[in-house]
């Protein structure tokens, strides 16, 4: 992989001290770490918001809460690579490699220093498979990370699964254009755009991650006529606050990037130092609706245990229902009545 940053080069960097250096050594004994040089230059001091997303801790180590596969994905695996969930779509996992290992990562269980990519026998195997279930209209092309695969491989991919006749849709999950925004070539975008409808989530955290770089890495990728949305973690420490989340929104929106889910974090264990309650989540969605765009509004949702799927969260906006007639408490905290339609019993 190139542009990797190692844990020695930390050694040059001032406020890595030696028992930063330390500590990251025996987590990532267990927990490797990788990190791109780029989104390392991004951190400002220790326990700073790019920091945390990026730098082992201890606390990965002394968290024994979750589950090392809290969403039961490998029972949901009809064959090595995929991942079929829900009804009509399906994860096709291409590569367990990632420019950069988050901490919070729901597939913690995968992370290695060994890389494995998709191969041509496994990539068969799918089409078979996706062949011969026709309820199957949309993939996602996820990981580790798509974008790190070399660009015949990753197109070898996508047009396999183009040539499908009933997928409609292709996604691509990545978190490049935020880590390693480079990466974003002509090239890559030459290609993409080849295979449309093509849309791309990409993962922005903090505010601190939008730079002139990965605005120029979105803005090819948009430029090419793919769809941006964003996918956040609510992390604590990291994005845990209204103002922090409104300023990430803005600023997304002012790339072309769509916010689309913020997740609750999944019970993953190793992870339990970056949780939230539910309720800091709603009161950050209550603190948008009506305050912001309804185009940077993005659905609170959280990952059920055990493989129950995703689930919209909402403040309560309904205070009190009764024969047909309901108040509601709007973004400003004033209550409204409102009368639902009752078909006529009687019609003449």
């Amino acid at each position: 992989m190139q542009n990797m940053c190692s844990q020695a080069a930390l050694a040059g960097i001032p406020f890595f001290t030696e028992q930063h250096r330390e500590v990251i050594r025996t987590v990532a004994r267990k927990y490797p770490m990788r990190v791109t040089p780029y989104y390392l230059g991004l951190i400002r001091e220790p326990g700073d918001p790019i920091y945390r997303q990026c730098i082992p801790s201890e606390e990965e180590l002394t968290d024994a809460s979750g589950q090392s596969d809290p969403l039961k994905e490998d029972d949901h695996s009809p064959l090595p690579r995929l991942h079929h969930r829900y009804p009509d779509r399906v994860l096709l996992v291409v590569t367990n490699n990632c420019a950069m290992y988050c901490r919070f990562c729901t597939r913690k269980r995968n992370i290695s220093d060994r890389t494995t990519a998709i191969t041509n026998e496994e990539l068969a195997r799918v089409e078979e498979y996706l062949n011969d279930h026709e309820e199957v209209h949309d993939v996602l092309i996820s990981g580790g990370d798509p974008l790190t695969l070399p660009l015949e491989s990753l197109e070898n991919v996508i047009r396999a699964v183009r040539n499908i006749p009933h997928i409609d849709i292709i996604r691509i999950g990545t978190r490049i254009p935020c880590v390693d925004p480079e990466r974003v070539t002509e090239k890559l975008c030459s290609m993409l755009k080849k295979y449309h409808p093509l849309y791309i989530n990409v993962h922005f955290n903090s505010p601190a991650e939008i730079t002139p770089r990965s605005q120029k890495a979105c803005s090819m990728l948009a430029d090419a006529g793919i769809q941006l949305g964003n996918q956040s973690v609510l992390l604590r420490g990291v994005n845990d606050s209204p103002e922090v989340m409104k300023e990430l929104l803005r600023k997304l929106l002012g790339m072309r990037v769509k916010p689309y889910y913020l997740f609750i974090p999944d019970m993953v264990t190793g992870t339990g130092h970056f949780r939230t309650s539910l309720e800091t989540g709603l009161e950050i969605i209550h603190s948008i609706q009506g305050w912001m765009s309804g185009m940077a509004t993005p659905q609170l949702v959280i990952d059920m245990e055990n493989g129950g799927g995703k689930v919209p969260l909402s403040p309560e906006y309904v205070i009190d229902k009764e024969d047909g007639k309901y108040t509601f408490r709007n973004f400003e905290n004033k209550l409204y009545a409102y009368t639902d339609f009752q078909p006529c019993q009687n019609p003449v």
